[in-house]
């Protein structure tokens, strides 16, 4: 069978050609993970029914236009379920028969074996289970609250990834915001990976559940088009937020896999798909036109930014002095600190992203209920409009900033350096996203004191560092962190800013300008230097004691402030190598996959490298002040005076 039909499917196709439709798609799915010799069939074969009839009957969208900003968004959760959205962009006429059967999941091609945003109708990557929902919040909070825009957002997830804590910050999220402009489906096939879900068959289970978190639960039998496009139509009524829960049968429409267990992630051999084929119906070259997205008005600002005086100097800059790095908007106003004034990072931070959100209408402020430790309350009581409130839920909080990246915003999104952990593989996946993401960690290290190690961030530069493009920055003092604050609302990909929680002494001057990937020479840097001491953050006030104590020894230091982690600035480490012969790094963190190793990773190669002392947090912490702590841990002033010492050899003569 290889039927064509005169027109494309759309909104006025009766619900039987919907069927067809729908055996199309399962025949797709299944040629494309035979060709591909990988994939997920009878994973897409459960949900098609509902791409069926959400493509056809209720999902705006401009397949010529995907950038248009009156399109439906549509997020596929289960993204192991490729070969259904791949089935339905070539339905679409987005992507060709050819495409589908020949590059799927094939090395450079961009029909991966999950969704990514390299195919311009995929907004976020997906295939991390439980994230959808989470992005599925950000892109509708963003439509209603940010752009004014009537667009609607889809989310398709499996039953299996029900089971992440996850999927239930989202909806509640998007019951307490009474999203409306959002639906959900679940895909209850009864079948995970290894065996039954939890849950089963039990739709109403997942309805009671549902609702318990404020939102509309419709329960659906997946394979019956008319419930489906009647759910489908009172989900989007502008009510409430709405999952529709659709039980389904996996494998369905191949008798010989039909509920069975055994064939997740297993593409049938040719022989039985040419069974599977056969029994579907055959191929099809259907073409579906769903509904067009309404004319999309210039969006309506909820308030104007208000008004930035420009200062003199910013208009006439001085000699030797560079603007604020910022891109798009108006000029930045950054704030001023005072040499020697002692000012809390954290503090710094605050004040700058008011600054911001004055000057760059695309900035907006997410928060993990410390706004009050973090200091983000501040741009909350000046933009109130564009400041979100994630609670304690720091996966929904990365979440949210991903959907809101995805329109255009630049999102800035904070909370305790230690709890951003929690929500490190959204961070990961938002890479894999390609989405422009600030995020900053306030309270790392043993520096905050008697709250103990539970609030301790220690291992955030390792993680932060190993994410894919990301730029790590731990600022000193408050001008440096204002500096690189403003820079992170241009930089591409996932940026991290490090932030201490007490109060230390500002180092440089108004106008200091701080690149990323570049570092400071805070003392020495002449031929007589016999050590240098690499700090970031806190241990670089931490090393200026010291150099203080080794110059009334005797012993000339070099102290480089460190505060672009990644990229480093490898060459300033290598000259200070070859010139002193001897380095200690300190680090406020453990000493895996942080400034340390950073150091070390520049010196390899090196064929005649220096002496290195690494100094950092390598028992655990207890409570105490930030002083007993520091020098607990062995990264005090007294820590790095003795490892100079002796990197150097200077003990034996002083």
């Amino acid at each position: 069978m290889h039927t064509t039909q005169a027109s494309p499917l759309g909104p006025g196709s009766d619900l039987a050609d919907l069927g067809e439709l729908a055996q199309q798609l399962r025949v797709d799915a299944v040629r494309a993970g035979t060709a591909a010799g990988s994939g997920h069939p009878t994973s897409a074969l459960s949900a098609a029914d509902l791409v069926a009839v959400l493509a056809a009957r209720h999902l705006r969208y401009d397949w010529e236009d995907p950038a248009n900003p009156g399109n439906d968004h549509f997020v596929l959760s289960k993204g192991h379920a490729s070969p259904l959205l791949y089935a339905m962009l070539r339905a679409a006429g987005a992507i060709s028969e050819d495409e589908l059967l020949t590059t799927y999941r094939r090395a450079g091609a961009r029909l991966q074996g999950h969704p990514t945003p390299v195919l311009p109708w995929v907004d976020v990557a997906t295939g991390s289970l439980g994230q959808g929902i989470g992005y599925g919040v950000g892109i509708a909070l963003a439509g209603r609250d940010l752009e004014h825009r009537p667009y609607h957002v889809w989310v398709l997830c499996g039953d299996g990834e029900m089971a992440e804590g996850s999927v239930w910050e989202a909806l509640d999220a998007a019951g307490r915001h009474r999203l409306a402009n959002l639906t959900v489906i679940v895909d209850v096939n009864r079948l995970g990976q290894s065996g039954p879900t939890a849950l089963g068959r039990d739709v109403d289970a997942y309805a009671r559940r549902i609702e318990a978190f404020g939102c509309r639960a419709l329960v659906v039998d997946g394979h019956d088009p008319a419930a489906v496009d009647e759910a489908l139509r009172t989900a989007a009524d502008g009510l409430q937020p709405t999952v529709v829960v659709a039980g389904t049968v996996k494998g369905r429409g191949f008798a010989e896999v039909e509920d069975a267990e055994g064939w997740h992630g297993k593409p049938f051999p040719e022989d039985m798909a040419a069974r599977a084929v056969e029994e579907l119906g055959g191929v099809r070259h259907l073409r579906v036109r769903g509904p067009r997205p309404p004319a999309a008005p210039a969006p309506i600002p909820a308030q104007a930014p208000a008004p930035v005086p420009v200062p003199a100097q910013a208009q006439t800059p001085a000699p030797g002095a560079t603007p604020a790095p910022v891109g798009t908007g108006r000029p930045v106003e950054l704030p001023v600190f005072e040499v020697g004034d002692e000012v809390a990072t954290r503090a710094a931070y605050g004040r700058t992203l008011v600054a911001l959100g004055d000057a760059r209408p695309e900035v907006v402020v997410l928060d993990a209920e410390v706004g009050n430790s973090t200091t983000t309350e501040d741009f909350a009581e000046a933009h109130p409009d564009r400041f979100f409130q994630s609670y304690i839920a720091e996966q929904q909080m990365v979440a949210t900033a991903v959907g809101m990246a995805v329109r255009g915003y630049r999102p800035y999104a904070t909370t305790f350096a230690a709890f951003l952990t929690r929500a490190h593989d959204f961070v990961r996946m938002a890479a894999v996203s390609r989405v422009d993401l600030a995020l900053c960690g306030t309270h790392c290290g043993v520096e905050i004191g008697p709250d103990g190690p539970s609030q301790m961030g220690l291992e955030d530069l390792a993680m932060m560092r190993a994410v894919r493009g990301s730029t790590v920055l731990y600022p000193a003092d408050a001008t440096c962190t204002a500096a690189l604050t403003a820079t992170m609302a241009d930089l591409d990909g996932i940026s991290y800013l490090r932030a201490t929680r007490g109060a230390h002494p500002v180092l440089y001057p108004e106008g200091e300008t701080f690149p990323v990937g570049g570092s400071k020479n805070l003392r020495g840097g002449g031929e007589g230097d016999r050590v240098t001491l690499l700090g970031a953050g806190v241990t670089v006030h931490e090393c200026l004691k010291a150099a203080d104590r080794l110059a009334e020894l005797g012993v000339a230091t070099r102290v480089i402030d460190l505060y672009s982690v990644k990229p480093l600035d490898a060459a300033a480490v290598r000259r200070a190598a070859q010139q002193t012969g001897a380095l200690v790094v300190v680090e406020d963190h453990h000493p895996e996959g942080g400034l340390g190793e950073a150091v070390l990773t520049a010196l390899a190669g090196e064929r005649h490298g220096p002496a290195v002392a690494h100094l950092a947090v390598r028992t655990l912490p207890g409570s105490g002040t930030s002083a007993e702590l520091l020098a607990e841990a062995g990264i005090d002033a007294d820590a790095i005076t003795s490892a100079a010492l002796d990197v150097t050899g200077a003990r034996r003569t002083a």
